[in-house]
């Protein structure tokens, strides 16, 4: 039943509860990556009880390493017989195109190293295994074809260190794409023995603050919903205590008034001016639909108010339209025909609300004043939380609208994937998906349509990332060593206890990240105007 507009806690908490539980659901390739990723869903974190969405890898400039997707880059460069030539262009989306320019010496150099190796390894009839082969004969016996290919990827494997010297320290992990077709680079140096490629790299984006250092002078409006002030929760948790202890009694000589249930069959149409295109609002149909008549604030406006007084075996139909402020976009301002039968009709017999339902109302507790006391101490935990949560949310927002940022298609693409892949597991922990189940929703299609559909969801929770990283450096933040380490050894044995696999550096850096974050937000409250009202 789609007609309610829930007011509950309704926030997104940005920092959930620190707990690193390993993901290790077997996706396909377009969703698997190179590392091992945790899933950061409730950390146990003492100091600060939430989580920054920064699942990225470390990326500051300082931090980030180069890895070839399509090459393997040796730990120590190769020390060649002459220089090669790099131009280095800057492209969108923070990357850098490097254009290579290899000169014959060195790829002389490759070819005989890539001859000297299929001597040793090429077993020549007539020539014993490791004995020089004439050059000819050998070609002759591998195929020329191949000697060429591995002397090409002899090439591109020695001299794609050196050309990415330029970009030490601002790539970013697994973003390196030779975008030079092989089939080209194998006729260049064919034709002309020397060989050019260009490489595409993603660099650390800089992040730019409008106005300059504005975040030292947020100021924050935060809305707060009405449902978790301390005192309305307490006396909703008590109401909802004291209905629990009562009987449903079956109506028969009246109609509803307030405070009753009522059963009901619910359908609505659109209402269209030339009664040409009425349509079903199948989210607003309910069969059985149990309402407690105390909950009509909750409902789309005028609903309760249109079947007051309706009978047990009575149908009624009137006409409402939902508020521009409705949750479900495409039902805002529709007008629509509501058809409501009445199946039963209940009214509720209750207990004396007094001391002699103190103990049934909340163990341990003798007079209805500890009840009250207990649940408003509660209930108060529960606002601090939901005030936090909500001051967070809101700085979290503010700092994505007060940068700008050039985001790098790797970068978007790994954040987007450990999204969706997170969302699968979630799918699967709930659905039991069979592996053709699986398959289809981890295709490549399924992925790309969740992140062009999320792109603007992805893209903030990105901004937000960088931004919080970029305050923590031009802030100086610091964080405890001992603070990395306790979370580390809380979260690895919460690992082993769920007999999970996990990757101890991954699982520090991401303690570290949350730690980052849980401090740039502790410095900008501090820092903040911020003010708070209720909705």
């Amino acid at each position: 039943m789609e007609i309610w507009s829930s007011t509950a806690l309704n926030f997104k908490p940005s920092f959930p509860r620190i707990s690193l539980l390993s993901t290790s659901v077997p996706l396909s390739n377009s969703l698997n990556s190179k590392r091992k990723f945790t899933n950061p869903q409730n950390l146990t974190f003492s100091s600060r009880q939430f989580l920054l969405r920064r699942s990225l890898t470390r990326r500051n400039s300082s931090q980030v390493s180069v890895f070839a997707s399509s090459v393997t880059l040796g730990t120590e460069k190769d020390r060649l017989p002459a220089d090669i030539e790099v131009t280095e262009t800057e492209e969108p989306s923070s990357s850098v195109r490097l254009s290579v320019t290899v000169p014959r010496v060195v790829c002389d150099d490759c070819y005989r190293r890539v001859i000297v190796e299929f001597t040793k390894q090429a077993k020549v009839p007539g020539f014993r295994p490791g004995k020089k082969v004439p050059e000819s004969i050998l070609i002759g016996y591998v195929g020329k074809q191949h000697v060429q290919r591995a002397t090409v990827e002899s090439i591109l494997k020695r001299t794609l260190p050196h050309a990415m010297s330029s970009v030490t320290g601002r790539a970013l992990k697994d973003s390196v794409r030779i975008v030079t077709k092989f089939s080209e680079m194998e006729r260049a140096y064919s034709s002309l023995n020397y060989l050019r490629y260009d490489v595409v790299v993603d660099v650390a984006p800089e992040v730019k603050w409008i106005p300059e250092n504005g975040y030292k002078n947020l100021k924050i409006v935060v809305e707060i919903d009405s449902d978790v002030d301390a005192q309305r929760a307490t006396e909703e948790e008590l109401k909802r205590r004291h209905k629990s202890l009562g009987s449903l009694r079956i109506v028969t000589d009246r109609g509803l008034q307030i405070r009753d249930v009522v059963v009901l069959d619910i359908s609505a149409t659109t209402i269209d001016q030339d009664q040409s295109n009425v349509q079903k609002i199948p989210s607003a149909e309910s069969k059985g639909f149990h309402f407690d008549t105390e909950d009509g604030d909750k409902l789309i406006p005028g609903f309760l108010d249109s079947i007051i007084g309706i009978q047990r075996g009575e149908t009624k139909s009137f006409p409402l339209a939902f508020p521009e402020s409705w949750k479900q976009e495409n039902l805002r301002g529709v007008h629509a025909q509501f058809t409501v039968e009445c199946k039963e009709l209940f009214y509720r017999d209750l207990p004396q609300l007094d001391d002699s339902l103190a103990d049934r109302l909340l163990p341990e507790c003798s007079t209805l004043k500890q009840v009250r006391e207990s649940l408003l101490q509660r209930c108060k935990e529960v606002e601090q939380t939901a005030r936090e949560q909500a001051t967070d949310n809101a700085i979290l927002d503010q700092l994505c609208k007060m940068i700008e940022v050039d985001i790098p298609q790797s970068l978007f693409e790994e954040q987007g994937r450990q999204f969706y892949g997170a969302k699968l597991l979630q799918i699967q922990a709930n659905m039991k998906l069979d592996e053709r189940q699986l398959a289809s929703l981890s295709s490549p299609k399924a992925v790309n349509e969740y992140l062009e559909n999320q792109r603007d969801n992805i893209t903030n929770v990105i901004k937000q990332n960088l931004a919080v990283g970029d305050v923590f450096r031009r802030e100086n933040l610091q964080y405890s060593t001992e603070d990395v380490v306790k979370e580390v050894e809380n979260s690895i044995a919460e690992f082993k206890r769920h007999k999970q696999e996990y990757d101890e550096e991954r699982v520090r850096e991401q303690v570290q990240e949350i730690l980052e974050g849980a401090k740039v937000l502790e410095w900008l409250r501090e820092h903040a105007d911020i003010q708070y009202i209720t909705r």
